[in-house]
C-alpha cells in the first residue's frame, strides 16, 4: 500500500446501509440477475477514457451471451445503465434489442472521486493493483463521510438511486437482467447483506468482468443467491479472461 493511502484514516464506525430494496406491499417480487460489463480500457485515468470495452471485453460478453442462450436462461426484461460499456456489453451478449436504458444503473464516478480526493487531501491515485486494494475502502469511507467536496453525487444519493431502481425492477413482471458495473453490484450486495463500508469496498473490488450475480425474492425482500459466477470463463482455455480490471 502507498504511504499516502496508509495514512488516510479508515473511520471506525460503520455507515448505516440503506434498507433492503422492497416493493409495495402486496406486489410480487421478481428475480434480478446482475452482470458486470466486460473489460474496459484498463489504461484510462478518467471517466471518459475508461468508458469503452476492450477487445477482450467484447469477447467476454459474447461468451456470456452464448452461455445464457445455451442454458436457456429466460429474461422477460433487460436493463442497462446509460454508459457506453454497459450498452456495448449488452450488444456483444446479443441482449440489446429490447434493453431499457436507465441512468440510475450507472457506476459511481471512481476517477472523479479519486482526483477530488487527491486535490482536496493529497492522497494520490493508486499506482498498482496492490495499492488499489487498500485505497478503495478509504476512498469509499471519505465519500460516505462527506469529506470529498468535489464528489459528483453524495454517497447517500448513490445508495438511494440504486435501492429505488432495484425495487422498481423487482416489482416488474418476470425475471430481469441488468447489465451494469461493479460498484453498483457491490452496493446491491451491501444493501441486501447489510455490509459496512470496508466490506462493501472489498466486495466491489472482487467482482469480475462479465460475472453473474442473482438477487432472489424471499419474503418481502431480495436475497443474494449467486455472486461473481463466471461459468462462461471456466474452461481452461478461457481462464485467462477471468479479469477484474
Amino acid at each position: 500500500m502507498c504511504a499516502a493511502c496508509a495514512s488516510w484514516p479508515l473511520h471506525p464506525r460503520a455507515w448505516p446501509p440503506n434498507p433492503v430494496p422492497k416493493v409495495k406491499q402486496g406486489v410480487e417480487m421478481s428475480t434480478i440477475t446482475l452482470v458486470r460489463h466486460g473489460q474496459a480500457n484498463t489504461t484510462a485515468r478518467d471517466e471518459a477514457d475508461y468508458d469503452r470495452l476492450s477487445a477482450l471485453g467484447h469477447r467476454q460478453a459474447e461468451w456470456l451471451g452464448d452461455h445464457l442462450r445455451h442454458t436457456r436462461e429466460h429474461y422477460s426484461r433487460v436493463y442497462t445503465g446509460s454508459l457506453t460499456r454497459h450498452r456495448e456489453t449488452a450488444a456483444s451478449m446479443g441482449f440489446d434489442a429490447d434493453a431499457a436504458v436507465d441512468a440510475r444503473l450507472n457506476e459511481l464516478e471512481f476517477f472523479t472521486l479519486a482526483h477530488a480526493l487527491q486535490a482536496e487531501h493529497g492522497v494520490p491515485l493508486p499506482a498498482t493493483r496492490e495499492d488499489f486494494v487498500g485505497y478503495m475502502p478509504r476512498l469509499m469511507q471519505a465519500w460516505a463521510d462527506g469529506r470529498i467536496e468535489g464528489a459528483p453525487e453524495s454517497f447517500a444519493s448513490f445508495e438511494k438511486r440504486i435501492s429505488d431502481a432495484l425495487a422498481e425492477i423487482a416489482g416488474g413482471h418476470g425475471p430481469a437482467l441488468i447489465v451494469t458495473s461493479g460498484g453498483l453490484i457491490g452496493m446491491a450486495v451491501r444493501q441486501v447483506m447489510g455490509l459496512g463500508i470496508a466490506a462493501y469496498a472489498q466486495t466491489a473490488i472482487a467482482i469480475m468482468n462479465t460475472s453473474v450475480h442473482r438477487l432472489h425474492p424471499i419474503g418481502d425482500a431480495l436475497a443474494l443467491t449467486q455472486f461473481n459466477a463466471v461459468p462462461h470463463l471456466d474452461r481452461p482455455e478461457r481462464q485467462f479472461a477471468q479479469t477484474h480490471l
